[in-house]
C-alpha cells in the first residue's frame, strides 16, 4: 500500500469497522434494556408476525377465563335462588302433609292454605326477580333452546364464549335454565307467557310469518276475536304434527290456535285461562293431591339445579384448560420474542471490545499520514 496524503484508506477501513461494531453494540444495548429480542419488524419480520398472533390469542384466552368466571358467578346466583326456592317447596310439602290429615277442620285448612299460597307466590317472585347483570335467570328468559344474540335483551339460551375463534366445538357453549315460577313448577296461577309455553312444549319457529287473515281454515267465530291483519309466526311441535299460532285478541290476551300438519283447524284456547288452575290445600283431598304436585315440583327444580351444577363443573374445567393453554402459549411467545440475556450479554461484551479496538485503531490510522512529512523534510 502506497504512502499517500489525499486518501487515508486505513482510517476509512477502521471507520467502517467501528460503525458496524457500534451499531451491533447499540442493538445489544436495546435488547438488554427492553428484554426483547424482537422490538421492531427489522429484527425478525417473520418472528414478529408469529409473536403478534400469539399475543392476540393469549389476550383472548385470558379474557376467556374471565368470561368463564363470570358465567360461574351467574350460575351460582341462579343456584342460590333455587336454594331459597327449595326451602319454600319443602315448607309447602310440610303444609300439604299437615292439611292432608283428617284432624283439621275446613277453616283450619284454609288458614294453612293461605301460607301455602304465600309460599307459591314467593317462588314466583324469586324466579322473576333473580338476575345477574340485568339478565333474568329463572323467569324463562334463558329456557329456550334457541340462542338470540341479535338484541340487547338476553333471551333464549345464553352463549358463554371463551375460545379464541368462533368454533362451536371448541370456543363456546350455552347455558340454558328452565323456568322456575310456581306456574312452571306445576302449581298453576297467572298463566304462562308465550315464551314459556313455547319452551315447555318444545316448539320451534318455522320462520314463516304472515297475516292472520291468510288462515281461512280458522272459524269465523274464532277470528272475530282478533284484528285479522296482525302478523303471526308459525311454530311447530317436535314431531311436526301440529302447528301453533299465537294471536293477540283485542283485549291484549294471547291465544293458542292449533292446526294440523296440513294446515287444518284443530282448536283455539286462551293462554291465560289454559293455565289458571292453582294448586290448593284448602280441602283434605286437594292437600293429598298437592303432595304429588310438590314432589314433582321438587324433582323439576332438582333437575335444573343438577344441570347448573354440571355446567359449573364444566366451566371450572374449562378455566383450568384455558389457563394451561395461555401459559404454554406465553412460553412459546417468550421463546420467539424475549432476549436470552446470557447470550446477548456475551454479544454485548464482544461488540464493546470491537468498538473500543476500532476507536483505538482509528486514532492510529489518522496519525499515519504524518509520516509523509518526514520524507518532505
Amino acid at each position: 500500500m502506497s504512502l499517500v496524503i489525499n486518501h487515508n484508506l486505513m482510517a476509512q477501513n477502521a471507520t467502517r469497522n467501528l460503525s458496524t461494531a457500534y451499531g451491533a453494540l447499540a442493538t445489544s444495548t436495546r435488547r438488554l434494556s427492553s428484554g426483547l429480542r424482537i422490538s421492531t419488524a427489522a429484527d425478525d419480520a417473520a418472528g414478529l408476525a408469529v409473536r403478534e398472533l400469539m399475543r392476540a390469542d393469549i389476550a383472548a384466552l385470558n379474557q376467556g377465563v374471565r368470561n368463564a368466571n363470570d358465567a360461574i358467578s351467574l350460575i351460582q346466583t341462579a343456584d342460590g335462588a333455587l336454594g331459597v326456592i327449595d326451602e319454600k317447596l319443602i315448607r309447602m310439602k310440610e303444609l300439604a302433609e299437615q292439611a292432608a290429615t283428617g284432624t283439621y277442620t275446613s277453616d283450619q285448612r284454609i288458614i294453612i292454605d293461605s301460607e301455602y299460597q304465600a309460599m307459591a307466590s314467593e317462588i314466583t317472585r324469586i324466579a322473576n326477580a333473580t338476575d345477574f347483570n340485568g339478565i333474568y335467570l329463572l323467569n324463562g328468559n334463558l329456557s329456550s333452546s334457541t340462542h338470540d344474540g341479535t338484541s340487547m335483551a338476553s333471551t333464549g339460551k345464553l352463549k358463554v364464549h371463551f375460545g379464541t375463534a368462533n368454533d362451536s366445538a371448541e370456543d363456546y357453549y350455552y347455558i340454558q335454565i328452565g323456568t322456575c315460577t310456581a306456574s312452571a313448577l306445576g302449581f298453576g296461577g297467572g298463566g304462562q307467557t308465550t315464551s314459556q309455553y313455547i319452551s315447555n312444549n318444545n316448539l320451534t319457529s318455522t320462520g314463516i310469518t304472515q297475516q292472520l287473515s291468510n288462515w281461512s281454515v280458522i272459524p269465523a267465530s274464532v277470528m272475530s276475536q282478533f284484528d285479522t291483519s296482525q302478523n303471526v309466526t308459525v311454530y311447530v311441535n317436535a314431531s311436526g304434527t301440529t302447528q301453533y299460532l299465537f294471536p293477540v285478541d283485542r283485549n291484549g290476551n294471547t291465544h293458542i290456535i292449533q292446526l294440523d300438519a296440513g294446515g287444518g283447524y284443530i282448536s283455539e284456547s286462551s293462554m291465560t285461562s289454559s293455565d289458571s288452575s292453582t294448586s290448593s290445600i284448602s280441602t283434605q283431598q286437594l292437600a293429598q293431591q298437592a303432595l304429588i304436585t310438590v314432589k314433582n315440583a321438587i324433582i323439576s327444580k332438582d333437575k335444573i339445579r343438577a344441570n347448573l351444577g354440571a355446567l359449573q363443573n364444566r366451566l371450572e374445567n374449562t378455566i383450568s384448560n384455558l389457563q394451561i393453554q395461555a401459559e404454554n402459549l406465553q412460553a412459546a411467545e417468550s421463546r420467539i420474542s424475549d432476549v436470552d440475556v446470557a447470550t446477548e450479554m456475551t454479544e454485548f461484551v464482544r461488540q464493546q471490545i470491537l468498538t473500543q479496538a476500532a476507536v483505538a485503531m482509528l486514532s492510529q490510522a489518522n496519525s499515519l499520514p504524518r509520516m509523509a512529512l518526514q520524507l518532505m523534510g
